[in-house]
């Protein structure tokens, strides 16, 4: 799976489950956390869907605002594996 398609996959799981709206125009590089659009226990919700869709296990030291503020930054932790 290629970079565009994890983060198609990604885009369409964050608006629906985590924001909660499908329509919102979700930016790559937009601050989902600090900026206010999920919680930080949202990054759990992340984790078992990475897990499930993608098949990686992501520890939960690496579930930090931190490391999966954007869209972006949770693309690269999928691809990191």
């Amino acid at each position: 799976m290629d970079r565009e398609e994890v983060k198609a996959k990604l885009r369409t799981f964050v608006v629906t489950e985590l924001i909660r709206n499908p329509k919102y125009p979700l930016q790559d590089d937009e601050p989902l956390i600090t900026g206010g659009l999920i919680d930080s226990f949202s990054l759990a919700h992340f984790g078992v869907y990475a897990e499930q869709e993608f098949g990686i296990y992501i520890p939960d030291p690496d579930l930090t605002v931190e490391n999966l503020d954007t869209l972006n930054d949770m693309v690269n932790r999928v691809l990191q594996g």
